[in-house]
């Protein structure tokens, strides 16, 4: 058996099973590899975002949270090849690493045949580079106190680049030609779009954003329609771009 095979084996193993655990011992004896190999292997799910954690004491070992993984699923080549077109075209933007972990964890959940037949459609398919550019600076610290609902201070430069500390309450994010933070700007008592490539410095504080009754779906400064991702549970969303 394969590495790749035997870490999607292990999680079926472990799914299983669940909540009861395995030993390391345990799962070397089923899949005829060393202790130390199945400890390999389990580090590598668990830095894939696979939630396989270790139980303690005598009788304990490895466990995966069910409640927190997916199924083997029923998932065609040519649907998997498409995710993973799609997520191709999220290079650059905050979510690049948090696309390629997604894919991942797709591909480990799906059964072997199918997933080698998904390999072998994909590589029938080439992209032309999208000329995206590179990460912003600073995503994940943004991307971090939006999901935390947390204050960011920034130290932000303008279109003229004039540089002005703020302290901002994250509302959202907008992507297209470049990429904004959506925030409410308590230096203008107002919401307001920040580019990540222009914001210097962030860094996010221990106070909890206050509720702000802001339907930023209707804010359009910009002058373009905007698409949210509804699809996934949430409003439509806009922005207003900082003016000043």
């Amino acid at each position: 058996m394969n590495r790749t095979d035997r870490l999607y084996a292990l999680v079926e193993e472990l799914r299983a099973v669940a909540p009861r655990p395995r030993s390391a011992r345990w799962l070397a004896g089923r899949f005829e590899v060393s202790a130390r190999t199945i400890e390999r292997d389990l580090r590598a799910l668990q830095d894939g975002g696979v939630p396989v954690y270790a139980e303690p004491g005598r009788t304990g070992g490895y466990v995966l949270d069910r409640s927190r993984s997916l199924p083997p699923l029923a998932i065609t080549a040519a649907e998997a090849t498409a995710l993973a077109a799609g997520l191709h075209a999220l290079a650059g933007t905050p979510f690049t690493e948090a696309a390629r972990s997604a894919l991942h964890k797709v591909l480990a959940v799906m059964p072997p045949p199918e997933r080698d037949r998904a390999a072998a459609f994909a590589s029938q398919v080439q992209l032309v580079g999208t000329g995206t550019p590179g990460p912003p600076a600073v995503p994940r610290v943004l991307q971090d106190a939006l999901t935390d609902g947390l204050v960011v201070r920034l130290r932000y430069a303008d279109r003229h680049g004039a540089a002005t500390d703020r302290l901002v309450e994250p509302l959202g994010f907008l992507g297209g030609e470049h990429w904004y933070l959506i925030a409410w700007c308590r230096l203008r008592d107002a919401p307001r779009g920040f580019r990540f490539d222009r914001v210097l410095e962030a860094r996010s504080l221990p106070e909890r954003a206050p509720r702000r009754e802001v339907d930023i779906a209707q804010l359009d400064v910009l002058g373009r329609e905007l698409t949210g991702l509804a699809g996934l549970g949430g409003a439509d969303r806009a922005d207003r771009a900082d003016r000043v």
